[in-house]
């Protein structure tokens, strides 16, 4: 499994997003950096590991890298679906043809992508397998977004949703739930199609919650917003993981799964709407219950597949703890009711992205130490 963070870059002095990417990227490595559609957004790329620890381990690297960088020109590194305080005026595209390209066709949605995801990547070398499982883990979506939930506020508001970054993602055309394909050529054939309509330009512009990736011969989560903390990362990406295996051996075994997308659309605003704070759509009942019973309830599923792969205790550890601080919509909210200042939510993320040190002492349990 691997992971792709995308991060705001602030101005520390106005804390509002600030368009120096090329600032940072010309000094960082290509292998592990990139640029992103807005020019106050950065991208990392992990390496593929086995282990939650050993990609931990590399998330916090590639935060330090990419912090420091910024400590050298003044600026501040924030992972959040959605950064509070913008000025627009001073929004800009990267200048890249493909990016001008998309502000030319899709105006004010390219304009309003001031957002950041956590893409993890899971191993599926069969593309066929690829596609089917894509669409069979749909229902179990939302739960990862609660989790994940980091964006309650936009252009200086709150919006009173946990994670606004995921309505205004689905603004763009092929955004949402990934329908049912019975091979991985019928899949391929449908971006033929909308590529031939002009609506997308190429496979990239392909925006499902979960889909099969095109560079890497994995699954791809897209769901979830950018996680301040490591230990958010890794829990989902865990889970995430355990998921895969699940539906994999369903799959193998012939089970069928009947997913209805109506219903995940609506258990996906649901969980954007409340986080972890409110009531999710259980998967399996598809009634709302208290968000943490739906983790609960999910992780207790998966204990077979996470003990398999070595996972059940850290990952169990961190649900558990993430479930106990709530949300980093819920800690942003508590940061603006100190002061009832936007400028200290930007400073919690800033602080809660650069706390990063994953340790694991050899025979002891899994334990994250965040300075936060």
């Amino acid at each position: 499994m691997g992971v792709e963070e995308e991060f705001h870059i602030v101005d520390v002095g106005t804390r509002r997003l600030a368009a120096r990417a090329d600032l940072l990227l010309e000094a960082l490595p290509e292998a592990s950096f990139a640029q992103e559609l807005q020019r106050s957004t950065v991208e990392s790329n992990s390496r593929p590991w086995s282990r939650l620890e050993e990609l931990a381990r590399d998330l916090c690297e590639l935060r330090g890298r990419l912090i420091r960088q910024a400590d050298e020109v003044g600026l501040g590194i924030s992972a959040a679906g959605s950064s509070p305080l913008v000025e627009m005026a001073e929004v800009k595209v990267s200048p890249e043809p493909r990016y001008e390209q998309m502000l030319n066709d899709y105006q004010q949605l390219t304009r309003e992508q001031l957002i950041c995801g956590t893409h993890v990547h899971a191993e599926v070398p069969d593309r066929d397998l690829a596609v089917a499982v894509a669409h069979r883990l749909t229902p179990w979506l939302p739960p990862l977004l609660a989790l994940s939930a980091s964006s309650p506020y936009w252009d200086g508001e709150d919006t009173g949703y946990a994670s606004f970054r995921s309505l205004v993602w689905q603004r763009w055309p092929t955004a949402g739930p990934i329908a049912k394909y019975e091979s991985a050529a019928e899949y391929e054939e449908m971006i033929k199609e909308l590529i031939r309509s002009g609506v997308i330009t190429d496979p990239g512009m392909l925006y499902f919650d979960i889909r099969p990736s095109q560079h890497v011969p994995t699954v791809e989560l897209r769901i979830c917003d950018s996680c301040p903390r490591v230990q958010e990362i890794v829990l989902i990406a865990g889970v995430f993981r355990a998921l895969v295996a699940r539906e994999l051996e369903a799959v193998r075994q012939g089970v069928e799964r009947d997913v209805h997308l109506e219903a995940v659309r609506a258990a996906t605003w649901q969980a954007a709407r409340s986080g972890l704070e409110g009531e999710l759509i259980d998967p399996v009942g598809g009634l709302p219950r208290p968000a943490p019973v739906v983790v609960r309830r999910m992780l207790e599923g998966l204990r077979p597949q996470l003990e398999e792969a070595g996972d059940w205790e850290l990952v169990s550890e961190l649900a558990e703890e993430v479930l106990a601080t709530g949300s980093s919509a819920q800690r942003q909210r508590r940061a603006f009711a100190r002061r009832g200042r936007l400028a200290d939510v930007v400073d919690l993320l800033l602080s809660e992205t650069r706390a990063c040190e994953w340790d694991r002492p050899a025979g002891d349990p899994p334990a994250y130490r965040s300075a936060s």
